[in-house]
């Protein structure tokens, strides 16, 4: 039975959706005036995890993450660059997608852009200041954040206890225009030459918090199954979004409510933020590191905990991707000289790592104890390709529940480089020349091969050869 931690009710909750076999996810996306970074990052793929897990599970995912391409970062990059908001979020976008890609992040995701849904949201908008739940003054549009009974309920603050200025968005201009403090802006007037749309009010664009709320309810109903995002936007964004939204609609916005931990960096575990200035961007780590290892080191700690970004986890990472890799390699190298049949006993092994794996997925994620399982079934996996005697119908089983594990956590075991017919050509003369002592043809065959990134290990079961 699956269980989602809800941040909502702070309790794991059996996992049932709105419609049976389907699920509505929406996840926040990045705002697009810089290059994600690797906490950006770090949500894209622990959603992307529990998105690959649901469908393992036999699960149709509907998947929604938006891109923020308009609000006063973009404009001030927009300024700073001396071009275009529009510019900027294009540059950036494609940026995400080629990075996104790198981390084998899913691109079957719908990506609604803030500017593409103008008519959508100043209709949304106009339905709150309709209900009375929204109020106009001179062109910046407002929520009553007070009128919204469990308003505070997500982050479990008591409304009477926030902060003045808890919408992030306060001025003394803006103190002065709000019928209460923790009213937050739906609406902005537009100053000076800044992007703007005309609307009811005037002149402006979308304040942050209404586009996600538009955009879920639009291209996945007024009730969806999963909210994701960053724990940093529990409060004030994603609160907002659930009371404007079921003001809005009358309904439930959000069955499950999940949030990620931080990224953090240095001896002191300090947050990594753009706002810090202490941020390594995805494009850059790219340059140097494969887009596998980051992977393997975001999507292998439990979404809710933290992540310390250092060298070290880094080398594990590599370290444990060349394992599973190895293992996967080991597995395809013994189907040459397989036996026909399979091997029950062994089956059997693999389906209780398998119900191992599931036990621990079922329970909130729990991607740790999940890919221990993935670990031991490597583990065994190379001990099975080791003896003399092994059967090919048996090793496909492995070789694909490897896969298939591993998917799971986003990580492709195919190295499909080494599978060349002029490599294969390569080992067997080198295996050839060995036979005829020639060994100065089957040292300079590993030599070449070497040179191609391939290194070669000789076995009792054979020559294998694995990347470098």
């Amino acid at each position: 039975m699956l269980q989602i931690f809800n941040t909502l009710t702070r309790k794991k909750e059996k996992f049932e959706p709105i419609t049976p076999g389907v699920v509505k996810m929406y996840v926040c996306g990045p705002t697009v005036y810089n290059y994600i970074h690797i906490g950006n990052a770090r949500s894209a793929i622990a959603f992307d995890t529990v998105r690959r897990y649901l469908e393992y599970r036999g699960y149709q995912v509907k998947y929604v993450s938006n891109f923020t391409d308009v609000d006063d970062k973009m404009i001030n990059a927009a300024r700073q660059n001396h071009t275009t908001v529009g510019a900027i979020a294009d540059k950036y976008i494609n940026a995400f997608m080629q990075d996104t890609a790198a981390l084998n992040i899913s691109s079957n995701v719908i990506h609604p852009r803030a500017t593409k849904n103008i008519p959508e949201i100043i209709d949304f908008v106009k339905t709150l200041v309709d209900k009375g739940y929204a109020y106009d003054v001179d062109g910046d549009v407002y929520f009553r954040a007070r009128k919204f009974k469990s308003y505070g309920a997500l982050p479990h603050i008591n409304v009477d206890q926030l902060e003045i200025g808890a919408s992030q968005h306060v001025n003394p201009e803006e103190m002065a225009k709000k019928e209460d403090p923790i009213d937050f802006a739906l609406w902005k007037k537009s100053k000076g030459d800044e992007i703007s749309w005309d609307s009811p009010w005037g002149k402006g664009r979308p304040g942050w918090h209404i586009e996600c709320s538009v955009m879920s309810t639009k291209y996945l109903g007024k009730t969806i199954d999963i909210h994701g995002g960053g724990e940093d936007l529990i409060f004030p964004h994603h609160e907002n979004e659930r009371a404007q939204s079921e003001a809005n609609t009358g309904q439930t916005f959000v069955k499950y409510w999940m949030h990620n931990g931080f990224v953090t960096i240095g001896d002191d575990n300090e947050k990594m933020s753009k706002s810090l200035g202490n941020f390594i961007t995805v494009h850059d780590l790219l340059k140097n590191l494969d887009g596998q290892v980051i992977r393997l080191l975001m999507s292998t700690t439990h979404y809710r905990r933290p992540i310390q970004y250092s060298d070290a986890s880094v080398k594990e990472a590599s370290s444990n991707l060349k394992k599973l890799q190895t293992a996967f390699n080991n597995l395809e190298y013994r189907l040459h000289n397989a036996d026909e049949g399979d091997d029950p006993k062994t089956d059997q092994e693999v389906r209780q790592i398998v119900a191992d794996f599931t036990d621990a997925m079922d329970d909130d994620f729990n991607v740790q104890n999940g890919i221990a399982a993935v670990y031991e079934l490597a583990k065994f996996a190379n001990t099975y390709s080791e003896r003399e005697t092994v059967f090919k119908l048996s090793l496909q089983f492995i070789i694909n529940t490897l896969r298939q594990l591993s998917g799971v956590f986003g990580i492709k075991l195919e190295q499909s480089e080494l599978k060349d017919d002029e490599i294969w050509s390569l080992i067997h003369e080198r295996e050839q020349a060995r036979h005829d002592k020639d060994f100065i043809r089957s040292d300079e065959i590993r030599e070449e091969l070497k040179a191609r990134g391939i290194v070669l290990e000789d076995t009792p079961q054979g020559t294998r050869f694995r990347k470098e």
